[in-house]
């Protein structure tokens, strides 16, 4: 525990009626420091002579606060039986923001790129941006001439790292031999809009050129701008981005990029991750318990009193 953190403030008592037993050390204080005057014949007799010692202010006033200790530590007791409390720091609840990631497994998908193909490698960068955006829920869907939603939208991400060998293009059924980006994104659109909480966004990876998206460009992005959501595209492979794709990205508030490289798909991510920050939002302040200085005036009231029991104390002889 770091002291010098511990906030000096107030308490609150979660049982107030606890400290009406403060009473009690209050009249064995009371008792303590008015006893010279309510016990005037109270004095200390040395066992040497039988004589009284002299009326001393300095020593008197040692073995009175002596004596004050073991009411004092009756105090803090009892106000730790009452339970103090004490506001804790102001939280910020992370947003969830809702992230469908749409993969192309069409054919070209098996080209070499690095030491893998590009699927290969999409799969790899994806796997790896699940870490920057730990509490985001994420949703994955395969696409080529059809697609289908292989992962709903979940924030057990245990799934998708389990789905890449499953729908390698190797082995994708024959409606996923083409490239429909068009039907892709309104696919992917109509799962984010069953989500009220939280952001949405659509990561697309592709490397080809969709041949639905011809003049359709326009009303895509307008719709997908309504329902609030935001697309990203990576483009493997070394190619251009489709000026249709770039136009989509860009209305919806988000960008394409280029990935020449397996290299360049991780800095990709970690773009977007920055360009998609996640939202913090104030929660309301929680009470926290508040032992800690009353355990540390404790502490020092023991370690006191002990000291005082070696001679600063009545001796009853």
């Amino acid at each position: 525990m770091n002291y010098k953190e511990i906030p000096l403030v107030w308490p609150q008592f979660a049982h107030a009626p606890v400290l009406i037993a403060l009473v009690v050390p209050a009249l064995a204080l009371g008792w303590v420091w008015a006893g010279r005057w309510l016990l005037p014949t109270r004095r200390v007799v040395l066992p040497l002579d039988g004589a009284r010692a002299r009326g001393g202010w300095f020593a008197r006033a040692l073995i009175t606060l002596a004596e004050s200790v073991p009411p004092l530590l009756l105090v803090v007791a009892i106000l730790v039986l009452a339970n103090p409390q004490r506001n804790g720091p102001p939280q910020q609840k992370r947003s969830l923001t809702n992230i469908q990631f749409a993969v192309d497994v069409s054919g070209s998908m098996t080209a070499q790129f690095g030491d893998g193909t590009r699927y290969d490698a999409s799969m790899k960068a994806i796997d790896a941006f699940l870490d920057f955006r730990k509490g985001d829920a994420f949703g994955l869907t395969f696409f080529g001439d059809a697609f289908v939603h292989w992962v709903p939208l979940t924030t057990d991400v245990s799934a998708i790292r389990c789905s890449p060998p499953f729908m390698r293009p190797e082995i994708a059924p024959a409606p996923f031999g083409g490239t429909a980006i068009a039907k892709a994104l309104n696919g992917c659109k109509s799962e984010l809009r069953r989500r009220d909480e939280g952001d949405k966004m659509i990561v697309l990876i592709t490397d080809g050129f969709s041949y639905d998206l011809t003049g359709n460009d326009d009303e895509i992005a307008r719709g997908l701008s309504a329902d609030g959501v935001a697309v990203f595209c990576i483009i493997v492979g070394g190619f251009e981005p489709q000026s249709e794709i770039v136009n989509i990205c860009r209305r919806t508030g988000g960008e394409a990029f280029r990935a020449d490289d397996p290299d360049a798909l991780p800095a990709v991510f970690k773009k977007i991750d920055t360009m998609k920050q996640a939202k913090l939002t104030p929660t309301m302040v929680e009470t926290v318990d508040y032992y800690e200085p009353f355990a540390i005036a404790g502490a020092a009231l023991l370690a006191t009193g002990a000291l005082c029991l070696f001679g600063l104390r009545y001796t009853p002889w």
